[in-house]
Formats: C-alpha cells, sequence, structure tokens
C-alpha cells in the first residue's frame, strides 16, 4: 500500500537506533510499468496527434505504429531492467484492414515483438467469441469449413511461416466466468517477480460487455462487477506476500472541458464509469491503468491539466485515499510510463509516478534505432504487401453511384444501404429482433461506395467497403417506445435537447419521415411512417400494413415500442443523440463492417446488383418540407 506513513515509520525507527547497531536498510526497488489500451491492430500509424488540444493541427507530429511503440518500449526498458509491459484491453477488434483481414493475427504477433507481458481483456477481444479468443492466445491456424484459412498462419511475425505462435503475452481476465463452470475464462491475474519482490496485475473486463458485443461472442460467460471481484482478489494475493497490486481494466472515462492534456486530469473524470470503479477499491490497490474511452488521462502526481496547471492528484478509493490512474489513448499513439519505487523489505509501494510519453515519428533517435533493428518494421511491411489482393476480393455490385452526399433532406444513397445492412444483420430474434435501423449521416465516410473510373455496374471490394466504413463499431440494438423515437429524430437538429449541430440520421427500408425546415426547435418532424420490412429477402419485401408513428407532428402511441439498432458509438450517445442512452433490452451484436460486407452479398454475381432505384427500397426515406 502506498502511503506516506511508511516513509515516516522507517525514519522514526532510525531514530533510536545506536550508532553501533545501525544497518543499513536495503535500497527501494525500482520498477518501470509502460501500458497502454486499445491498440485495436494499428500497425501502421494512425495519423497525427498532439500533446494537447491546444496544439494546432499543423504542428501536430505523426505517431504510433508497430515499429515505434517497440522502439519506444526498448527505450524505456534500457533505463531500467526491472520493466515489465502491460495492456488495458482492446489489443484486437476493430482493427485496420492489414489486421482485420488475417483474423487479428498481425495485432498479436506485434504485441508479442513489443514485449507486452500482459494484458486486460477488453470488449472487442469478443467480438469473434471466447473460443477464437483462446485460439489467438494458444497459437494455430484459423479453421474455415474444416481446413486452415488461405488468410491465417502467414506467420510474417511468427517462429515460420505457415504457422501462428498466439499470444506470448498472458490475457488476463478475473471477472468473466465461464457459467457451466463457475471458473474464470482465462487467468484472473499474473505475477511479476523483481528479486524478491512480486507485482501483482489483476485484468478486468468491463462488466457491461455482453450490451456492446454480438450475443454469440459472449454466449455461456458471466460479467461481474470490477471493484468487488478486485477486492475478492486481494487476500489471496496478500496471502502470497505481495503487497503491489495494479488493476488493468477495460473501462475508463474522459477529462472536462479545457485544452486537454495527455498527462491531464480535468475534471477528476467526475461521474466516470471508471471513477465509479475506483471509488470501490480496497485500499490495496497501488495503480489503476484503464481504457475503452480511447481517451488520454494521467490523475497522479504528475498531473498537468490545460498542458500547463501541475497539480497532484488521482482518483479516490473506497477509503479515500487518491490512487493514480492512467490512459493512453489508443491505437498506439501514447505510451504510459511508470515508475515505482517498492520497499525491499516490506513489499508495500513507496512512490508511484506515471507520464504518459507521445510516441512521435519525428524523434530521430528512435527512427535510427528502428533502422538498425528493422525486425517489427519488416513484418508491417510484409502484411502490408499481402493485404493488397486481399483488399481487392469482390463483395458485391452495384448499377450506380452511391454517395456519402446528402440531398436536400439530409439522405445519402450509401447511408440508406448501410442502415439496411446493419437492419438485415439484427433482424432474427436471437440476434436483437430489430424492425428498424439508425446510422449516423458522419460515420459514412467519403467517397461512399462509388467508382472512382465512373464506370457502372461496379464490383465492390472489400477495400470499398472497409473505406467507408472503418471503424470498428459494433452493433447495439435496443427498446425505443414511439414517443422516444420522435425525441430521437428531433434531436438532429441543433438546438434541440443538447444538439449543437444539425445532424440528419439515415434510415432503413420501412421507415420514412418529413421534417419541416421552418419548425420551431424540437418540433420540426411532422410525420414518421413505419413499414414492417424482411431485409433477409433480396430485394426486400413489406411483411405487414404501413403504421403512421406520428402525424402532424403528434405521436399516435406514444407508449408503443420498437427493437431499433444503432452503432455503438450512438448508443452511448454520440454526435448528441442522447436519447437512446435510454434504450432498453439492449443487446449487443455484430461488427458494422461484418453486418455490410454480409449484406453486399446479397448482390454480388451470379445475383443482380444492387441498383437504388428498385422500388422494395422505398426512396425517399427523407422528405424536406418549407
Amino acid at each position: 500500500m502506498n502511503t506516506l506513513r511508511i516513509l515516516a515509520a522507517t525514519a522514526m525507527a532510525g531514530t533510536v537506533l545506536s550508532a553501533c547497531a545501525v544497518t543499513t536498510a536495503p535500497a527501494p526497488v525500482s520498477i518501470k510499468i509502460v501500458g497502454f489500451n486499445d491498440y485495436h491492430g494499428n500497425l501502421e500509424s494512425p495519423g497525427t496527434f498532439g500533446a494537447n488540444t491546444s496544439v494546432p493541427s499543423a504542428q501536430r507530429p505523426p505517431v504510433g505504429g508497430a515499429d515505434y511503440l517497440a522502439a519506444y518500449v526498448a527505450r524505456m526498458r534500457a533505463s531500467n531492467p526491472n520493466t515489465v509491459v502491460v495492456g488495458a484491453g482492446d489489443f484486437i477488434g476493430a482493427t485496420p484492414l492489414i489486421s482485420s483481414l488475417f483474423f487479428d493475427e498481425p495485432a498479436v504477433e506485434t504485441l508479442n515483438k513489443i514485449g507486452v507481458e500482459f494484458s486486460a481483456v477488453g470488449n472487442h477481444e469478443f467480438d469473434k467469441g471466447k473460443d477464437e479468443l483462446h485460439r489467438l492466445q494458444n497459437g494455430g491456424c484459423k479453421i474455415t469449413a474444416g481446413a486452415p484459412d488461405a488468410n491465417s498462419c502467414r506467420g510474417f511475425g511468427s517462429a515460420a511461416p505457415g504457422s501462428f505462435d498466439g499470444a506470448k503475452f498472458r490475457w488476463l481476465s478475473a471477472n468473466v466466468v465461464e457459467t457451466a463452470t463457475g471458473k474464470t475464462l482465462l487467468p484472473a491475474y499474473g505475477i511479476k517477480s523483481f528479486g524478491k519482490v512480486k507485482v501483482a496485475f489483476i485484468g478486468m473486463t468491463l462488466k457491461g460487455t455482453p450490451s456492446i458485443v454480438t450475443p454469440t461472442g459472449v454466449a455461456g460467460l458471466s460479467f461481474r462487477d470490477e471493484a468487488q471481484t478486485v477486492n475478492e482478489l486481494v487476500p489471496r494475493l496478500r496471502a502470497q506476500g505481495i503487497e503491489s497490486i495494479v488493476v488493468l481494466v477495460h473501462q475508463g472515462g474522459f477529462q472536462g472541458a479545457g485544452n486537454s492534456d495527455i498527462n491531464g486530469c480535468v475534471g477528476d473524470l467526475a461521474g466516470s464509469e471508471i471513477a465509479n470503479i475506483v471509488s470501490k477499491l480496497d485500499n490495496a490497490v497501488d495503480l489503476v491503468i484503464s481504457g475503452h474511452t480511447h481517451a488520454a488521462y494521467n490523475c497522479s502526481r504528475n498531473t498537468l491539466d490545460n498542458g500547463s496547471v501541475a497539480r497532484s492528484t488521482g482518483l479516490p478509493n473506497k477509503a479515500g485515499r487518491k490512487v493514480p490512474v492512467t490512459s493512453a489513448s489508443a491505437f498506439g499513439r501514447v505510451l504510459t510510463e511508470v515508475d515505482l519505487k517498492i520497499d525491499a523489505t516490506t513489499r508495500d509501494v513507496l512512490e508511484v509516478s506515471p507520464v504518459n510519453r507521445l510516441i512521435d515519428r519525428t524523434d530521430a533517435d528512435i527512427t535510427a534505432a528502428i533502422n538498425a533493428n528493422p525486425e517489427v518494421k519488416n513484418v508491417v511491411a510484409a502484411y502490408k504487401n499481402a493485404v493488397s489482393p486481399l483488399a481487392s476480393q469482390v463483395v458485391g455490385r452495384i448499377t450506380a453511384p452511391l454517395s456519402n452526399s446528402a440531398d436536400a433532406a439530409g439522405e445519402m444513397q450509401a447511408g440508406d444501404l448501410i442502415a439496411d445492412a446493419q437492419l438485415q444483420a439484427t433482424q432474427p430474434a436471437a440476434l436483437g429482433g430489430a424492425v428498424m435501423a439508425f446510422m449516423n449521416g458522419g460515420g459514412v465516410r467519403n467517397p461512399g461506395f462509388v467508382n472512382a473510373a465512373g464506370t457502372y455496374p461496379y464490383d465492390l471490394t472489400y477495400g470499398d467497403a472497409f473505406t467507408v466504413q472503418p471503424f470498428g463499431n459494433s452493433l447495439v440494438t435496443m427498446t425505443l417506445t414511439a414517443l422516444q423515437l420522435k425525441n430521437l429524430l428531433e434531436q438532429q437538429f441543433a438546438g434541440c435537447n443538447g444538439q449543437t449541430v444539425t445532424r440528419i440520421l439515415q434510415v432503413s427500408n420501412g421507415l420514412q419521415y418529413r421534417w419541416s425546415a421552418s419548425g420551431p426547435t424540437c418540433a420540426k418532424v411532422t410525420d414518421v411512417a413505419f413499414t414492417p420490412t424482411d431485409l433477409q429477402s433480396v430485394p426486400p419485401v413489406a411483411t405487414g400494413p404501413t403504421e403512421q408513428i406520428v402525424v402532424g407532428g403528434v405521436v399516435q402511441n406514444p407508449t408503443r415500442t420498437y427493437r431499433v439498432t444503432v452503432n455503438n458509438f450512438m448508443a452511448t450517445g454520440g454526435d448528441g443523440f442522447s436519447v437512446l442512452t435510454d434504450g432498453a433490452a439492449v443487446q449487443g451484436g455484430a461488427q458494422d463492417i461484418d453486418a455490410l460486407v454480409a449484406y453486399l452479398a446479397g448482390y454480388k454475381q451470379p445475383a443482380a446488383a444492387y441498383d437504388p432505384t428498385v422500388p422494395a427500397l422505398r426512396k425517399p426515406r427523407i422528405v424536406r418540407l418549407p
């Protein structure tokens, strides 16, 4: 336990010893922990990033990339041989094409070479289910239709071509239990010894995982309370003589208003899930390394709010003591370097000193180190070369351009298709039982589904699809009332219930609405009609009469409920759609890119191409009135 009382007691004890009785106390053990989170298979640089939000965009350096992460870790390790590299989850899943097309084996292989030893399991580790997670942990090829998949076991970062070593680090998840056995799916914690001193790392998955991943991914598993699980483990660890405890938890928060610095803790993450978890933790926990929100913060003795205001802080635990809590943004843009000092005799933590470091690709010394040892760089280059023909695989066919440019009403041809894909993926009762879907317009990336050469029909490739939907968002289905639907549609417009700018939602087949440009705030939507439609059929088929949900601005049956699908970004209030945070019976679903590819398969040769003018698609779906 980190406390000044230990230092004080040691000092007092020294003053009562006679000169002849004085013995030299062993020096504290110095340990370095390097932590990061939400890597999401970003083998290549995700772009530029600034140490704080006040840095002009033009001055933000390129950051990240597996080769630079490895080199920065090597430099940190060189400063202290007592180093351990750890993670806070989502190392895989929602990954770029360079990793996802190879079943995230490239992500695991590069993490091995970076030197990770322990990581919490995040929600995205469950995207493909527990069996696939076990394969990535233990190694072996992905089996498809009874044979090794051609995209598996490329082995560019494994022992040999045609192999996959699996993770050399240990995934940890203390609060994920297999219901059939009552045992944890993976080890609850890992222990690293530094001489006679041991440090325990407890891995923790956010308990809300079942609501944000597909049900098949978490079938047969239960997710227990994070803090309660940690506290129950403390006596077991102390029985092993361990007094230094670090929690790796895939849950997080956000800094408050201001020019957030990667070492800031503006607002002390008030009201966040991670603050709530820490407030319940046993006083034995010395450090919390968090993730999930893709935010950077450093709530510790080294907090640097707004890039300049230094203060010592942390988040209060159950006893009121402030515990250091960190997060390293996402995509390999930041590493958290934590220096610990531990009493060699009592094994208590004396000092915790975290600093978030930007992984700056313009660092000349780091670049020189990579050129001198290009092992990781070569692995990335090999996968980049291999992904090119796979990105060219045809996934569907279109008869005309489907742009992400909106018409006067706000409807996008590409947005219609994506909303339909998400409804199709969640219509089956076991996968959500959805009857309608909404897609945020900002998530329909440029240029939409188009052929740069301008000729049609056009065979869409996986690369085309991934360009439009690169986020790796999970689908979420929830129950909304008719009144909530009306409120959701009103919240598209600036000024309504906290909405800052107008954001027109893309809607699935069967849903049509009209809005008035001159209508007052929160009263612009005049009419909403819904026709139940089966999107499992190609072309889609209406399965019931049209229902008038809103007529003349009036909700006809306010308490009537509907199963509605959105992506996980929107489900948590993204783009200002706070209405969705009140949805009931929330159920996770597939990733957006998987849903999109599955939908496009219905329009792949020899089937007819997707034609946006087909009457069964019921367009336009959005009408703007004066």
